[in-house]
Formats: C-alpha cells, sequence, structure tokens
C-alpha cells in the first residue's frame, strides 16, 4: 500500500477501467464473485480509501485471498497458507494411514514413496514466498505434526514412540528444514 492510500485507490480504480475497456472490446466479462482486493499493509485503518468498482459493482476488501494453491492475507504473515497446507497434508497421511497396518496394507517403502512423493510436495508448495514463517515455533510444531504421522506410517511404531527416536531411525529432514 503506497503513503496516500486516496491515490492509491484512484490508481486502481484507473487500472480497473482499463481492464472493463478491454474486456468490453474482446466481448469477455469478469466473475465478481471470485474477484477480490487485499491491500497488503500493515495499516489497522486505511483513511482515504475507498473501494474501487468494477463493472458498475463494488469490488470489496478482503482480509485475504487464495491465488493459485497460494493463500495471501493482508499482513503476509503466512499462517493460513502452512494451516491449509498442513491440514490437507495431515488428510492425506490419515488416509495413507488408515490403508496400512502393522501386519496388513501398505508396506513401509510404499508409505515412506507416498509421504516424499506426495505429501511432501503439497505441502511445501510455493515455499519460495513463506519460508521464513517456518522460523517460527507454532510452524515448527504444526510442521512436524505432519512428520510424525509419516514417521509413524513408515516404522509401524506405536504411537508413543519419541518423535526424535523416529527420526533417527529413518534419517529424513524435519519438513521446515526441507522448506
Amino acid at each position: 500500500m503506497g503513503k496516500f492510500s486516496n491515490t492509491v485507490s484512484g490508481l486502481i480504480q484507473w487500472a480497473l477501467h482499463t481492464v472493463e475497456l478491454w474486456c468490453g472490446g474482446l466481448g469477455l466479462s469478469v466473475n465478481l464473485d471470485k474477484t477480490g482486493l487485499v491491500a497488503f499493509t500493515r495499516k489497522r485503518k486505511l483513511t482515504g480509501f475507498f473501494e474501487p468498482r468494477l463493472f458498475g459493482k463494488t469490488v470489496q476488501r478482503s482480509m485475504s485471498v487464495k491465488y493459485p494453491g497460494v493463500f495471501l492475507d493482508s499482513c503476509l504473515t503466512w499462517k493460513e497458507h502452512v494451516d491449509v497446507k498442513v491440514k490437507k497434508a495431515q488428510n492425506s497421511m490419515w488416509a495413507c494411514r488408515r490403508a496400512c497396518g502393522v501386519m496388513w496394507g501398505l508396506n513401509p517403502r510404499a508409505v515412506h514413496w507416498f509421504y516424499v512423493i506426495i505429501t511432501r510436495p503439497t505441502v511445501t508448495f510455493a515455499s519460495l514466498v513463506w519460508w521464513p514463517y517456518c522460523q517460527t515455533a507454532s510452524a515448527k510444531r504444526k510442521l512436524s505434526r505432519v512428520q510424525r504421522l509419516a514417521y509413524l506410517g513408515i516404522t509401524g511404531a506405536m504411537r508413543t514412540t519419541p518423535t526424535n527416536a523416529v527420526e533417527a531411525l529413518i534419517c529424513l529432514p524435519p519438513l521446515d528444514l526441507v522448506v
């Protein structure tokens, strides 16, 4: 966000007017339900900022937006993005865990493959942008929960087995270091 909110609002409105003209010339339309406006700023209140209009409708400002696979919030904290990716990875690991047991189902090699080839890339997608968030204790804790599910699935160990012991057996680097 620039220093003067009203100037930024004017520039946004001018850009949206250009989009209207371009779409009108090509016979295209814009789905306003899928259109979002996020002001990337640490300011709590934006004085002088007015909501821009696109095709006669006001574009509502929101606190976060999803851009192909990446969740961006207004302060770029990456908390929401990591939460969504961790939840998705946990769901996939639980689906894998339900398909295997100590004496039946997927063998440890298949669970290892599933984690390294499918689950880990899901979590680390776009990590080039959000890796600084991995330095926080809460992010490390969330990422270690996903990896612990993989450890237990690969080794077939009981759920009371210490994470550090299983890490030493498998030799997989922690997810925060992978990121």
